[in-house]
Formats: C-alpha cells, structure tokens, sequence
C-alpha cells in the first residue's frame, strides 16, 4: 500500500460551485423538511418527481458515466458535491445506490463489449431507470461478498439478500450470484419492506425463486466490479456525511443565537460556545477527509483504499456527533417529530452502518500501516 501523496486538491472548482448551487436551490424548492417529514410519515418516501429533475434534468445520474455511454462524464468529486447537498437535506432519492453503486458495478462490467450492459448504464444515466445493487447496505469494502443467490440453470436465480436499499424505488437488480452478476427485473422478484430507522432510505429483503436474470459478467469480474463499487460508494458516502453534519451545525449555530434565555442569547453561554467550536472543527476536519477521498477516487491514486478508510473512519462519527448535538442544543423543539433534528439523526445513525462501519475502516487503516492487532 502507498501511503497518502501531496498535492490533494481539497479546494471546491468553479464547476463544481455551480452544480451545488443547482442541486442546492432544487432541494430548497421540492425537498423542505415539512415534505421529507411527510413522505416519511406516508411510509413511501421517494419522490419520483423530485428524482427526475435531479436525476434526468440536471443530469447527475450521469456524472460517473463516459460521454460514450450517455452519462456526463465527469468523476467522482462532482458526485461527492451531490451527495453533500442530498446529505443536508436528507432527499430521499436513491442516488448512493444507482447513480454510484450501480452505475461503479455495470461499468466494471465492460460496457464496451457488452450490448445489455452498456444499454442498460444508458438507461441508468439518463434517469429513465433505477438501477439498484442486491446487496446489504452494509457491506464493507474489503469484506467477502456474499454468496446468497445461486443461478439452478439458464440464469435462474434463487436466494434471499437482506437489507437492499432503495429497492423499492428500483425497475432494474444488479444481484451477484455464484456465476456472475445479472440485472433482474424487480418485477421478477418478491420485495418485503422492512421497518428501517432512516425512514428517508428504504430497506427491504429481496427474494429470488426462479428470478430470470440476464448475465452480464462473469464470477470473478463481477465480484471486482462489486469490490470497487462499495470503494467508490463508502468513499462518497463521506460526502453525504459531511453534507449532513454541515446542516446540523449551520441550524444549531442559527438556533443559539436567537433563543434567548435569562435575558441573553444561550449561545453567548461558554459552555456551548465551546461545543460549537469543537464541533466546528470536527465538520472542518470531516470536510478535509471527505474531499480528499473524493479527489483520491478521481485521480485513481494508488493510495484510494487507504484514503477512503480515513474518511469512513472519521466522518461516520462526526454526522452522529454533529445530529446528537443539534438534537441535544434545540432543546425541548429538537425532540419533537415535527422538528427536522431526527431526521438528521436517524440518517447519520443509518450511514454510520453503511457499507463498513467506522471500526471495520479503521481495521482496514490498521492492516494498510500494517500495525498489528493488540
């Protein structure tokens, strides 16, 4: 393993700027709190509306897709941009698991020598599909991959995967089986909710008896494809943790400096003066490690894994850190369902899970120094 180059080019390009303004004012206008607390309280959180305009009309579907395969071609810190807006407003939209995921998986499936796979990125890109990776939300980079789904002859698949997300939203599975990968209808399949504790980002078991799928890869190309997809998705998942303890200290800071208690504001008090500040820091600090995973994957550097683990490692905690704090300084207002505070929470709680938690990345940092278990 080589470890972490200079030059990391943590800095926001012009570009880049303005794709979050255009995210950032779409959120503002279609995903307020009061919407994303209905569609939670509705039990379908999606917004197939919201999903076309992000997806389609701005084009963000696309961003890790080439030019010559229908995406934007652009990389992996456009889509970190993205994921850092979505994270503030907690959108419920599967963009983790089909615009990155699946869109990582079909193009380490070599789009170019395959028809069906570089249709189907196509469909993908356009926002015309949601394409959704059967695989647990928790699996880890560096992990082994399951073996769940066995093919009993001619692309016939049968076994269950739990906890998909987004599978709901999905017209398209990517299910890795024991020889190779194929996309599934989700019609072909039997979906069973479950109850999730982030209610903007469904979960669900999948269950395959018979399932036809079409191949697209062989076993050992797939379970690469697979590999690197979860690398790319815990590395911009960072993003989304950022972008979430970004709001949580913008709206705590907002709501100290005009709640007044014995006649003064309550953040001129020291004590959460010095929270805040800590807190501060942590979101500076979570920023750096964010951005620096995010340009890692980009460049294709050699030290991504370990640079991706670091980022994991850290900001995992700071987005829980960061909606703890959010929901302990609003006070009585912070524990209510009608305030957004537990939305963040229940989200940060849910990515601190995802793909790898914080202490599976930090083992994955361990073995990349090679510093010995005690």
């Amino acid at each position: 393993m080589t470890f972490p180059r200079e030059g990391y080019d943590l800095l926001y390009s012009e570009t880049e700027e303005e794709l979050r303004s255009a995210v950032r004012a779409l959120l503002a206008d279609r995903c307020a709190p009061p919407a994303v607390l209905a569609r939670a309280e509705s039990g379908r959180p999606h917004d197939p509306a919201l999903w076309h305009t992000l997806a389609a009309e701005i084009g963000t579907a696309g961003l890790l897709v080439p030019e010559k395969f229908g995406g934007q071609g652009a990389g992996h810190r456009e889509a970190a941009v993205v994921l850092e807006e979505l994270g503030r407003a907690v959108a419920p939209v599967p963009y983790l698991t089909s615009a990155v995921l699946a869109a990582e998986i079909l193009l380490g499936c070599d789009p170019a020598g395959s028809a069906h796979t570089a249709a189907l990125l196509r469909e993908l890109a356009s926002g015309r599909q949601v394409c959704v990776p059967a695989v647990p939300l928790t699996l880890a980079p560096g992990a082994p991959l399951p073996a769940a789904v066995r093919d009993t002859g001619g692309g016939q698949l049968t076994g269950t995967v739990t906890s998909v997300a987004d599978a709901v939203a999905a017209d398209v599975l990517l299910v890795l089986a024991d020889t190779g990968l194929y996309a599934v209808p989700v019609a072909a399949v039997t979906l069973t909710p479950l109850v999730p504790l982030d209610l903007t980002r469904p979960l669900a078991t999948v269950t395959l008896d018979g399932a036809a799928g079409t191949r697209l890869a062989d076993p050992a190309t797939a379970r690469a494809a697979v590999a690197g997809a979860l690398l790319s998705g815990a590395g911009l998942l960072a993003g989304e943790q950022l972008g979430i303890a970004e709001w949580c200290l913008t709206e705590t800071v907002a709501y100290v400096r005009g709640r007044h208690q014995f006649n003064r504001p309550v953040g001129s008090f020291q004590a959460l003066k010095h929270r805040l500040a800590r807190l501060w820091l942590d979101v500076a600090s979570a920023r750096a490690a964010a951005r620096a995973a995010a340009d890692a994957l980009a460049t294709g550097a050699p030290d991504a894994p370990l640079t991706v683990a670091v980022a994991q490692a850290y900001c995992s905690g700071v987005a829980v850190r960061a909606a703890e704090e959010c929901v302990q300084l609003h006070g009585g207002i912070g524990m209510t369902w009608e305030h957004p505070a537990h939305l963040y929470l229940k989200r940060a709680k849910a990515d601190s899970l995802a793909l790898g938690t914080a202490g599976h990345h930090r083992a994955l940092v361990a073995d990349f120094a090679e510093l010995p278990a005690p």
